[in-house]
């Protein structure tokens, strides 16, 4: 993030101090059981986690920083080789179980790095999270923003994670009679389970390592390895497809459900659209009497078009961890940054934050949204890798691992001031 001082997500030897925002594979390519290359500053439900993801690690090199106070760091210049100051402060990054935000400050300027990030207007974590940030920057302008961009594109805009638990919970309730799987992966998207387990009055169902993780996080209640005391089970994702679906529904009805922001669907599955319609239609277009006596129509009405059947047995719910196009709109305009960087440098949907949202903070707009090499005719959003999974799941018209690719494919995040550098 600034050369020969401070990375963030970077796991390469060079740096003084290095900066973990959250625990999720692709921020941690390159930290293994063995680094030895200086010490790792994250928050303390990260420190606590680590030994799982990383069993032997040496924990002495960990520094955990509390989020909502300012740590003072005192490393050696780069350019004059004198003794300098990094003040850095963790923000609650609403992401994940111990995702945080970094504020920097130093000889280089004010640097806000958001790691994967979910910024939900209405929820009391976020609106705690601003009022962090706006108390952290007082006067202070950010110089360079480095953003979570993995929705920096107008189409996306999906429900609050509210809203998208209740889908699950009605696509559930509308099952009675069936086993229901959830695609999850081995950390994030808690509140969801538990929301459901307390909804349905139920345990959930999730593989030993999950469970760890469960437990580790305090949840010891509402979730089970005994798959006779549930009907609902959450699934690692990767064991989540369309065949696994068809051979569970040989022995018994089941249905899946992919709770994720991501585009899924290339084309619903047609002829079904009034399945748990009923159900959905009252719960989501019900009127309420606004405050000056007349009525008023629920917030949540038109959020049923993000519900989509796209197999006979699965479901995609867009209940997301990563802030959408409008939520980054409104998180850019608060921060007003000098210039601003995507941290996700390599997606089948990457789009250079300034293209959008440049004209908020009077960066220069760059001619085109993406790298010319990734550039494609009718469909510029996408690379080479889609081509390939055209090809190969065309004759579907679904695909169920494009996480897998387009996480593969996210790896290696460059947040260097001279990216080509490392």
């Amino acid at each position: 993030m600034w050369k020969g001082l401070i990375s963030v997500d970077r796991w390469a030897a060079g740096s003084q101090a290095y900066f973990l925002t959250h625990l999720h594979a692709d921020h941690t390519q390159g930290l293994t059981s063995t680094w030895n290359h200086g010490p790792i500053f994250c928050s303390r439900l990260t420190a606590k986690l680590f030994p799982f993801k990383f069993p032997n690690f040496r924990l002495s090199v960990l520094r955990i920083l509390d989020v909502d106070c300012w740590h003072t760091l005192s490393l050696t210049s780069p350019s004059s080789g004198s003794e300098t100051t990094v003040q850095v402060m963790a923000i609650d990054a609403n992401h994940c179980p111990g995702g945080v935000m970094f504020l920097f400050r130093g000889e280089f300027g004010c640097l806000l790095n958001t790691g994967d990030f979910r910024w939900e207007k209405n929820c009391e974590r976020s609106k705690l999270a601003r009022k962090m940030l706006v108390d952290a920057l007082k006067d202070d302008v950010v110089d360079v923003l480095y953003l979570d961009n993995t929705y920096c594109n107008p189409s996306y805009e999906f429900p609050s994670r509210e809203v998208a638990t209740q889908q699950v919970v009605d696509i559930i309730n509308s099952y009675p009679e069936h086993d229901i799987v959830i695609g999850v992966d081995t950390l994030g998207k808690e509140d969801l389970l538990l929301h459901i387990s307390k909804a349905l009055n139920t345990k959930i169902w999730v593989w030993p390592e999950r469970l760890q993780t469960m437990h580790l996080l305090g949840f010891h209640d509402n979730f089970t390895t005994k798959t006779s005391l549930t009907r609902v089970r959450a699934v690692p994702r990767y064991s989540f497809s369309i065949p696994t679906l068809e051979g569970l529904n040989a022995m018994r009805p089941t249905i899946g459900i992919i709770p994720s922001g991501l585009p899924w669907v290339r084309k619903p599955l047609e002829g079904d659209d009034k399945l748990f319609g009923s159900l959905l239609t009252s719960r989501y277009k019900r009127s309420k009497m606004g405050s000056n006596g007349g009525e008023e129509i629920s917030k949540m009405d038109g959020n049923l078009g993000s519900v989509k059947r796209f197999h006979k047995y699965i479901y995609s719910v867009q209940y997301s961890n990563h802030s959408c196009y409008p939520e980054l709109e409104e998180f850019i305009k608060l921060v007003q940054p000098t210039n601003m960087k995507g941290i996700v440098s390599r997606s089948p949907c990457y789009v250079d934050p300034c293209y959008y949202f440049g004209r908020l903070c009077g960066i220069n707009q760059p001619s085109q949204m993406l790298p010319q090499h990734e550039k494609k005719e009718g469909r510029s959003c996408y690379t080479e890798l889609e081509k390939k999974r055209k090809r190969v799941f065309g004759s579907l018209g679904v695909h169920l691992s494009r996480l897998r690719v387009w996480r593969r494919a996210r790896r290696g995040i460059k947040l260097a001031e001279n990216e080509s550098s490392d």
